[in-house]
């Protein structure tokens, strides 16, 4: 049995039996390096040392400011960034480390989905995942990018840490 944490996300996916090129591109140009280039500049900054001298929480503060102003003149101006259309969406209801559940079918067991879930942290993150269908509602997580599972992890260790405090609350 798996054990499952209570998470409420939204997942866009589209089966991807015969892996689809179209899907690949997207899931590798959705990386912190090409969806953020101010991110991943700062990244290398940081790794070369030249932040250590800043506040860090400002800096961090400064960088989203930053892109909520990238975001609000793509709408102004109109131009988005294109993403996948894709057909199906559901509702998670739990997660793991490696696994989702949905509170609704929509799943073929056995087969391989493109998804994409908006992580609700700070700064907002776009994963794109491939699942593998274990039942009609349950999926494994079977690729992800290097830097998102630091932040999935993250999240999903939260989520267990709320869920601990709340049983503790109840007895």
């Amino acid at each position: 049995m798996i054990r499952l944490i209570p998470a409420e996300l939204s997942l866009e996916f589209e089966r991807d039996g015969s892996g689809d090129e179209i899907f690949l591109r997207e899931f590798n140009a959705i990386t912190l390096n090409e969806e953020d280039p101010l991110g991943a500049w700062v990244k290398r900054a940081k790794a070369r040392g030249d932040t250590k001298d800043s506040d860090q929480v400002l800096l961090t503060l400064l960088i989203e400011l930053h892109r909520k102003f990238d975001e609000l003149n793509e709408r102004f101006s109109g131009v988005t960034k294109q993403r996948v259309k894709l057909s199906a969406k559901a509702n998670i209801d739990s997660i793991n480390f490696e696994h989702i559940h949905t509170s609704q079918d929509a799943f073929d067991k056995d087969d391989i989905y493109y998804a994409r879930l908006v992580l609700p942290i700070f700064p907002k993150r776009t994963l794109p995942i491939y699942l593998e269908a274990l039942d009609a509602r349950t999926c494994k997580i079977i690729r992800m990018h290097e830097d998102d599972e630091g932040d999935w992890n993250a999240y999903v260790t939260a989520r267990e840490r709320i869920m601990i405090r709340q049983k503790k609350a109840q007895e």
